[in-house]
């Protein structure tokens, strides 16, 4: 049990003591600003002001009088009827075996209750490289992904695979009318297809294995040795950048099942379409979305729309309880009409919760870079890796929050300095296994800690403590840049530390217990770290 939970239980004894019902859930643990204000803080009783009709410094009064606990060394009030607490200097230093003796474990929890999650991320169109707002994309999923196991969630990443419709016609004739070039013969490229390197990479990938024997075949060879191709580079690019998927779901094979059809002539049969200026519009407005959409233009071609529709449709019908899709800064006007149609077929829209991405800008020297000098075109998430590694990638993605337009210093990720957050951390890991390498006792965990008492070093006590509440908060809330600036706080107290006292001395036990204490820094930074795909270096 996470220590903000406990506390919850502590308080609620206390109410329950004084006959005052109150909902766990509703009593608010945080941790104060300021030292001065406790380990923690409550302003439960603030919140029963109305309810017992008394001054809230009473209420906290009579709360504080009735709290006790081992973990508790102090409980204090303060105006206008706050309960601070203060943790035993013993619960922190016990935490130290805690996270020794649960390692790469500590700090999970089964807060989710392997509830059913559909978490869908990237989805790129596999027409061509993987950009920089996928990176972002990509790191969030993936972070959130991490973060929700940790919490004991059953999460299902996925990624859907655009393989319908016309922009993939569009790349069968891009890499047909490429592969003719090669050919000899004229090369018609349409104005929309697809003008990439790569797509003149795949014609000559054909041409070379077949020369000219491929020049009957129709578009659907060309687009499905484009799919191919594309999607493995694509798969590649993201395992290499520590992002994988249980699930790779095909639109096209929604067609082949008969689920799109199914989902339309539902729509027809209760009556929820119209058809005007012979195109087919669904009733999205009367189901909160601001108009109606057409899901059937006037020359019989499906909206991206309708198989969207029909794909949440399946993922509920495998059995999620809960879909997370995560999408570009363009589809904010996409999740009243997706949560409509879900509602119009009887699902409830709460079952699905759509995060929004904001665009990355690229920095260098304080000047925004649209372009790759190598390519002279918009910059791939394999030109950001090259310029300043996966590490700083994915952490520079995930310090933000999501719904934030992002600066990205290109300067600043490859700085080997204080002023690199990334390097920071690393740093701190780094200085901790060089300590520990240099120690040559024999660490086990104590029944009792003597010599610990430097402030600074429970102040560090205090922030490992928190780890379990950090994470199940960044869980809660889909919010991996909480993880992110934890684990720069906890490096930060641990620089200090190193600054100021000496680890390794003539003191055994003085030193073991210094040596235990770094060790419990270092499985938590390490925890933490993992939960957002850096992997530290152990020297630098």
């Amino acid at each position: 049990m996470s220590i903000k939970r406990k506390l919850q239980a502590i308080i609620k004894t206390s109410l329950e003591e004084q006959n005052i019902d109150f909902d766990l859930d509703k009593i608010v643990i945080e941790t104060p600003k300021e030292n001065k204000f406790g380990d923690y803080s409550t302003n439960v009783a603030l919140l029963l002001t109305k309810v017992l009709k008394d001054n809230p410094m009473n209420i906290a009064s009579r709360i504080k009088e009735s709290t006790n606990s081992d973990i508790i060394e102090k409980v204090e009030i303060a105006p206008p009827g706050f309960i601070n607490i203060y943790l035993t200097k013993k619960v922190l230093l016990d935490e130290i075996n805690k996270i020794i003796t649960e390692d790469k474990n500590y700090g999970r929890n089964n807060v989710g209750n392997n509830e059913k999650i559909n978490l869908e991320y990237v989805s790129a169109n596999p027409t061509g490289t993987l950009h920089v707002g996928h990176g972002r994309g990509a790191t969030y999923g993936d972070n959130l992904s991490r973060i929700m196991s940790f919490c004991g969630y059953d999460v299902t990443r996925e990624y859907y695979i655009n393989d319908a419709g016309n922009q993939m016609n569009n790349l069968g004739i891009s890499i047909k009318e490429r592969y003719k070039e090669l050919c000899g013969l004229d090369c018609n490229l349409p104005e929309d297809g697809y003008h990439g390197k790569e797509i003149i990479a795949i014609a000559k990938k054909i041409y070379d294995t077949y020369q000219d024997s491929k020049l009957e075949e129709d578009i659907p060879y060309f687009k499905q040795e484009g799919l191919n191709i594309l999607l493995e580079a694509i798969k590649k690019d993201l395992d290499n950048f520590r992002v994988n998927f249980d699930v790779f779901t095909s639109e096209e094979s929604l067609y082949d099942k008969g689920e799109v059809e199914k989902v339309l002539n539902s729509f027809k049969i209760n009556d929820n379409c119209y058809v005007l200026d012979d195109a087919l519009w669904l009733k999205t407005s009367e189901y909160g979305d601001e108009k109606d959409r057409v899901i059937v233009k006037n020359d019989g071609n499906y909206t991206y729309l309708l198989p969207d529709i029909a794909y949440h449709v399946n993922k509920i019908k495998r059995g999620y309880t809960h879909l997370i899709d995560v999408l570009g800064a363009d589809h904010h006007g996409y999740i009243n009409r997706l949560k409509g149609a879900l509602e119009i077929l009887g699902h409830d829209s709460s079952i699905l919760d759509i995060e929004i991405l904001q665009m990355v800008r690229l920095l260098k020297d304080g000047e925004e870079i649209k372009i790759s000098k190598r390519t002279g075109k918009t910059i791939t998430l394999n030109d950001l890796i090259d310029e300043v590694g996966i590490n700083a990638t994915r952490y520079f993605f995930a310090s933000k929050s999501l719904d934030t337009q992002m600066d990205f210093d290109l300067g600043l990720a490859v700085k080997n300095s204080n002023e690199n957050p990334v390097y920071y951390i690393e740093y701190a890991n780094a200085r901790i296994s060089k300590v520990l390498n240099n120690y040559q006792g024999n660490l086990q965990t104590k029944d009792k800690f003597n010599t610990i008492d430097e402030d600074i070093a429970y102040n560090i006590m205090n922030k490992l403590i928190r780890f379990e509440d950090t994470v199940i908060s960044a869980s809660v809330k889909r919010a991996p840049h909480i993880i992110c600036n934890y684990v720069y706080e906890l490096a930060s107290l641990f620089h200090s530390y190193y600054g100021a006292y000496k680890f390794i001395t003539e003191d055994s036990e003085y030193t073991e217990e210094r040596m235990l204490l770094l060790k419990a820094i270092k499985i938590v930074i390490n925890n933490s770290l993992n939960l957002i795909g850096v992997i530290p270096r152990e020297e630098m």
